[in-house]
């Protein structure tokens, strides 16, 4: 279903609050903003569209022209896609992700959530 962003962002969302954060949406740069003890995520996230190849390296532009330059708490940025954008998220290399501390977050038909490549363990 093409125009899916919302139930992406609602299916994180309760993901997140299921592993103890706190989460507000629409806040600052960001579609959600996290929070959980010292650390704060910030994560775009897009639903399944006509381009879905042009719209995940969007998302992945808009979060590197977003990330706040200097904060106090420890931060961590995130994509999340559905499960179509997969593949389409993972061209970004690994090594570069990890530089810039982004996660990959899939959320399937079912709202299920995936956390892929970083060395965190999910829902930490």
């Amino acid at each position: 279903m093409i125009g899916d962003e919302k139930r992406v962002i609602d299916a994180f969302c309760s993901w997140l609050v299921e592993n103890g954060w706190t989460v507000r949406r629409e806040e600052e740069f960001a579609d959600i903003v996290a929070e959980r003890n010292e650390e704060r995520l910030y994560a775009e996230a897009k639903g399944r569209t006509k381009s879905m190849g042009l719209d995940v390296d969007t998302l992945y532009g808009q979060l590197l022209r977003r990330m706040p330059t200097q904060e106090a708490k420890p931060k961590r940025f995130g994509i999340v896609v559905p499960l179509e954008g997969r593949n389409l998220a993972l061209r970004v290399p690994a090594r570069i992700r990890r530089m810039l501390d982004i996660e990959i977050f899939i959320v399937d038909e079912g709202g299920k959530v995936e956390q892929i490549g970083d060395a965190r363990p999910s829902g930490s």
